[in-house]
Parts: structure tokens; C-alpha cells; sequence
């Protein structure tokens, strides 16, 4: 008694009331992932070489500089994603669990940060 019926416990969101919704974010990086990905190959496909000179004046446009910012800060929040779900089932014990978590969000912020700062640097031209 007191645990519902069948289609009531069917109807919830599980023990932890928002997996549906860390489900659909992984889904969601990985499709913006995918497009900025397939973007960013295209893009370089069609500069006529790999020189920094090239690169550097494809980069210093505003869409491209916009959409880089974007494919790095997606690929790092998808990663992060996918990290944590990792750390949250094979990490067991509560206080490694967390220290392991704050050591992620530490690490994916720094990256995020030093992957902005050198699009914003080229974007800008200072390099």
C-alpha cells in the first residue's frame, strides 16, 4: 500500500524528478554539436589554404567568429554532460562523488573560458 498504482509510478519521472530533462540537454548539444561540427568542416573545406593569414582573415568575420564561440562553448558543456553521467554512475561514495563533480565544473569552466578568450583574440586581431 501507499506506493500507487502501476500507471502512477509509470507516470513519474524517477527517483530523481529531472533525468528527462538531463536527457533532452545531452540531446539538444549533440544536434547543435553535430551542425556546428559539420559547419566548421565545411568552412575550412572551402578556404583556399591553411595558412595562418587565411585562417585568420576567414576568422575575423562575424559569423564565423560567432559560430567558433559557439561550436567551442557546445562541445564543452556536451562533454561535461556526458562526464558527469559517467561520474554519477561508477562514483559511489557521496564525497568523492561530489568532489569529482566540482573538480569537472572547475575544469569545463576553465576550458570554456580559454577556448572564448583565444576566438575573441583572433576574432579581434590582437594575435
Amino acid at each position: 500500500m501507499g506506493n500507487g498504482t502501476s500507471i502512477g509510478r509509470v507516470r513519474g519521472l524517477g527517483s530523481a524528478h529531472n533525468g528527462a530533462h538531463h536527457w533532452l540537454i545531452i540531446r539538444y548539444t549533440a544536434i547543435g554539436s553535430l551542425l556546428l561540427t559539420v559547419w566548421f568542416g565545411v568552412s575550412l573545406f572551402l578556404l583556399p589554404n591553411f595558412s595562418y593569414e587565411a585562417v585568420r582573415e576567414w576568422i575575423v568575420r562575424p559569423i564565423p567568429a560567432t559560430a567558433l564561440a559557439l561550436f567551442v562553448l557546445i562541445n564543452i558543456w556536451h562533454a561535461r554532460l556526458g562526464v558527469q553521467v559517467v561520474l554519477e554512475d561508477y562514483v559511489h561514495e557521496d564525497a568523492n562523488k561530489f568532489a569529482s563533480i566540482v573538480a569537472l565544473n572547475l575544469i569545463t569552466f576553465a576550458a570554456a573560458a580559454f577556448g572564448l578568450f583565444c576566438v575573441v583574440r583572433l576574432a579581434l586581431g590582437a594575435a
